[in-house]
């Protein structure tokens, strides 16, 4: 793991509600990646299998 930001999807804010956002990962290579949600106080990071 390099630790490189690799896409952002969404950098604003957005009133209360529910949203929904595509993630086209074409352009990466196969392999594991660390995701990061955060909504004011609420930060939580995952684990995301791309395979192609």
């Amino acid at each position: 793991m390099l630790g490189r930001s690799v896409a952002s999807l969404v950098n604003e804010n957005k009133a209360a509600g529910r949203y929904s956002v595509e993630f086209n990962g074409t352009d990466l290579a196969s392999g594991v990646y660390i995701y990061k949600l955060s909504a004011g106080n609420f930060v939580q990071s995952k684990k995301l299998v791309l395979l192609k």
